[in-house]
């Protein structure tokens, strides 16, 4: 009996050494994990989690041990200072527990952070952006760290345990093991269970707020793995319907689409290390996900829908407010080339004994010497003696030098004035990028509201027919088609013309469409999916200098509406009886310059009975097309397929085989009644 008392006195000295422990050796080893040049949000996090105490001292010593034994001396200070005034400000809260919650210890830990940090940006030793974006870090861990560190608040830890394993991986990603991270392919496993085990939207949530990190912590300015990951785990999310061989078939889509048309350095072996994340994923056992329901409940299902459509707004918000405020610094100043003349004379005249005379005495004419021959040096890209004036040569008596050091300013010069451009490029391309995701979460979230699927309502039928044929001397034809409906019971055609023909023409057709598929079959609006898509492609372009032409049309077979969006295809043809219509566009194919720039948008509404035909610019001149029209208004049968055939025997008598061929036809038989 004595035995078991004393057991029982020893316990909670033995549980507070336990939670001093972990609270110790948790702030010390997040303090390696610095980002954002130098900051460690996440252990500051930690002590503020840690609350007023004995808990929140081992925190600090924690912190302390580890700041001094993984930063900086000049890194170290200011965060030793930040956990101080945050244990301090602990302390004096203690006993009070409106201020003493997780919701006000979070904001005074970023603020708290802020102030310390404000020091070194008026300094200019720190950026403020940078600076704001760790004090956001800080707050966030506060948050999440505190049902791990404070039990018994009513939260459930399980967001804590997944921000604490993200925080721990960031660090891992550094590793690399040729070429590739062991931490983003355990990225790629815990954001592939999230979106399984939660859904879509915390799914895409998490993506997008680990990829943003993680771009941060890597330097990447093009936020290649924020919409890598939030794209991959919003598809896992919204299509893994229960099953984990589909969740990781449309998390490594996902990430493919975003992945496959960038030419970052990064995306080649980021694609192997979502492979391997994904067979990880599938290798889990199956006790590790919670069972999910097999039929929602209607009210669950909405209130799911309106939550979803609620975050997408607020991501695609912030992210056109990033696009905003990186747009506000888009000047780019050219440097002065006085600076050219300074630097060469610094090398040639500082010991020369007639400097005093040209710089002083004579300034103004060797100023005038030397601004007339400006234009000439900078155009040729080199100086040559007979550039500057008689009087300034005559009098120079290192010339030789002189000259020798102006070209190596010249070439430093033209030099930077590349950098500048290639840097200003990229901005604009990381700004766009900003725009077309905020633009694809927008357009995913007005998709998101409940409605009745169309497949659930009577459908209309539709036919349609294909006819495809190789330039001749191919046997492979450039040119792709396809046919599909999407869930919200829209038929969708697309005609797709790659740039030359053959398997490489094949290449660029087929993947233009079945990215487009993707973004369609995902609920996005055709507008922002194919002005994404061409971004992309114009991206994809740069490297392989390929283009394709874009031939989609869409046809609601319940009210008879359909659009017609085009970039660079040949016109289409609407039939209905013997009368046609020619509907044609101006706009560019994909992939050339101008990503941004809209496709074509033309809306008609179809009778029963009516044709609607496409065709690639093979089977007809777009200057010459009457056979075409003639045909058709002629054309009696109602047969998609044989009006097809019809079409590409015509084309091969009257056109010579310089080009792929491609019809696409749908046909709307009569009888049709709209609903009221």
């Amino acid at each position: 009996m004595k035995k078991k008392l004393k057991k029982h006195r020893k316990e909670p000295g033995t549980a507070l050494l336990m939670s001093c422990g972990i609270r110790f050796f948790l702030a010390a080893a997040l303090s390696g994990n610095q980002i954002l040049g130098g900051y460690a949000p996440f252990a500051l996090g930690c002590v503020a989690a840690s609350g007023p105490g004995i808990g929140a001292l081992a925190a600090l010593c924690g912190a302390a041990l580890g700041a001094l034994c993984l930063m900086d001396f000049a890194d170290a200070l200011p965060f030793l200072a930040a956990c101080t005034l945050i244990l301090a400000a602990s302390a004096a809260f203690r006993g009070n527990r409106a201020l003493t919650g997780p919701r006000v210890m979070s904001v005074a830990a970023g603020l708290l952070f802020l102030s310390v940090a404000v020091i070194y940006v008026f300094d200019g030793s720190r950026a403020l952006s940078e600076c704001i974006a760790a004090a956001g870090l800080v707050g966030a861990s506060t948050w999440f760290f505190w049902p791990l560190l404070q039990p018994g608040e009513g939260r459930s830890p399980a967001e804590g345990v997944l921000f604490l394993t993200a925080t721990l991986l960031l660090s891992v990603q550094r590793l690399d093991f040729g070429g590739l991270s062991p931490g983003r392919m355990l990225f790629c496993v815990l954001l592939a269970c999230t979106a399984f085990s939660h859904g879509a939207a915390t799914g895409t949530a998490i993506g997008l707020g680990l990829g943003l990190t993680a771009d941060l912590c890597a330097g990447n300015g093009n936020c290649l793995l924020t919409a890598a990951f939030g794209f991959a785990s919003l598809l896992c999310g919204r299509y893994a319907d229960g099953q984990r061989w589909r969740g990781a078939l449309y998390f490594l889509g996902g990430a493919c689409t975003v992945l496959l048309t960038t030419p970052d350095p990064l995306s080649n072996p980021l694609l192997v290390e979502c492979g391997s994340g994904v067979l990880l994923f599938l290798l889990l056992p199956d006790k590790l996900f919670r069972p999910r329901r097999a039929v929602p409940k209607p009210v669950a299902k909405q209130e799911s829908a309106k939550r979803l459509k609620e975050r997408l707004n607020l991501a695609a918000a912030a992210l056109r407010d990033l696009y905003d405020n990186c747009a506000l610094d888009t000047i780019v100043t050219e440097e002065n080339p006085a600076i050219i003349f300074d630097r060469a004379a610094e090398r040639a005249c500082r010991n020369c004994t007639r400097c005093e005379r040209c710089w002083q005495d004579e300034y103004g004419e060797t100023f005038r010497a030397l601004n007339n021959a400006t234009p000439l040096l900078l155009d040729r890209g080199r100086a040559v003696p007979e550039d500057f004036s008689q009087s300034f040569t005559g009098r120079c008596i290192r010339l030789t030098e002189f000259v020798s050091a102006v070209n190596l300013e010249v070439s430093a010069y033209l030099l930077r004035g590349q950098y500048r451009q290639q840097l200003d490029e990229t901005r604009r391309a990381a700004r766009r990028q900003y725009a077309q995701l905020s633009e694809l979460l927008a357009a995913t979230a007005s998709s998101a509201e409940e409605t009745v699927p169309a497949s659930q309502r009577e459908q209309p039928p539709c036919r349609f027919g294909t006819a495809l044929r190789a330039k001749r001397g191919e046997s492979v034809c450039g040119d792709t088609a396809l046919s599909f409906r999407t869930e919200d019971g829209l038929w969708c055609l697309l005609l797709a013309d790659g740039m030359g023909s053959g398997a490489e023409a094949k290449e660029e057709s087929s993947l233009t469409c079945r990215l487009l598929r993707q973004f369609l079959e995902a609920g996005i609006r055709p507008e922002s999916a194919l002005r994404t898509l061409n971004s992309a492609m114009a991206l994809r372009g740069e490297v392989t200098g390929s283009f394709t032409t874009m031939d989609l049309c869409m046809f609601n077979a319940l009210s008879g509406d359909a659009a017609f969006y085009k970039y660079g295809a040949a016109p289409s043809y609407l039939k209905k009886g013997s009368v046609v219509r020619r509907i044609t566009g101006i706009s560019l194919p994909v992939g050339l310059r101008d990503g941004g720039t809209a496709p074509d948008v033309t809306h008609v509404h179809l009778d029963p009975g009516s044709f609607a035909v496409m065709i690639s610019d093979g089977v007809a001149d777009p200057a010459q097309d009457q056979w075409l029209q003639s045909l058709l208004a002629g054309w009696e049968n109602d047969e998609p397929q044989e009006l097809a055939k019809a079409i590409m025997l015509e084309s091969l008598r009257r056109q010579s085989s310089l080009d792929d061929r491609g019809v696409q036809i749908l046909y709307w038989p009569s009888g049709q009644q709209f609903p009221v």
